[in-house]
């Protein structure tokens, strides 16, 4: 009977799981938003700062420019001016705020890139204008009513120039310095892995 309690007793210590056999728990984490969710905000956010540079710029380029007509510059040359420091006040802002993260090289070429594709930009705006008031305003007059020239100069071509300006300095002016989209890199514990235990070993 005493061989018999000993073996009992040795079998039950076996069928217990001894320390350090259940293995890693895995740590619990957040869920990662997927690589077009992950894009898309940061698109947002940019399209949202570019858009702020771009309204400040706009009015700093009114502003001065009617502050100088009223010094008495000449048209031409108030706009040069106005123009001028808007843009640079545009580039600095999405250079240092809107594509903060991205690469950034020389910055006098970045400011001449800028600055063509700015004025490029502008050409846009001026041909949805043109478009409208002397190409379908030879078919109908309504096209060359004030009303036509600020709906195709003022938001039509505004906005054009706009999502053209936004997708050239992305791609040529601030580019990206890693694929976007690309996911974090997972931060491995700085505990090793758990060893296996021993095995137990059975002195019946």
């Amino acid at each position: 009977m005493r061989d018999q309690a000993v073996k009992t007793r040795q079998r039950k210590q076996r069928s217990v799981t001894a320390p350090g056999t259940l293995g890693t728990v895995p740590a619990s984490s957040s869920p990662k938003p997927s690589g077009l969710r992950y894009r898309l905000r940061a698109l947002i956010r940019e399209l949202g700062k570019f858009g702020t540079v771009g309204g400040v710029a706009f009015a700093i380029d009114v502003a001065i420019f009617n502050v100088l007509l009223q010094a008495g510059f000449e048209t031409l040359i108030a706009k040069t001016i106005s123009t001028v420091i808007a843009t640079t006040f545009a580039f600095a802002g999405n250079r240092f705020w809107t594509w903060r993260h991205r690469a950034h090289a020389n910055m006098a070429r970045q400011y001449t890139v800028f600055f063509v594709l700015n004025a490029i930009g502008l050409g846009i705006g001026l041909a949805c204008l043109a478009i409208s008031h002397y190409g379908l305003g030879q078919l109908s007059p309504v096209f060359q009513t004030q009303l036509a020239d600020n709906i195709s100069g003022q938001l039509v071509g505004t906005a054009a120039g706009s999502l053209f300006r936004f997708w050239s300095y992305r791609r040529f002016v601030f580019p990206a310095s890693t694929p976007p989209g690309t996911p974090p890199r997972q931060e491995h514990s700085a505990a090793g892995p758990t060893p296996p235990p021993s095995p137990v070993r059975d002195t019946a």
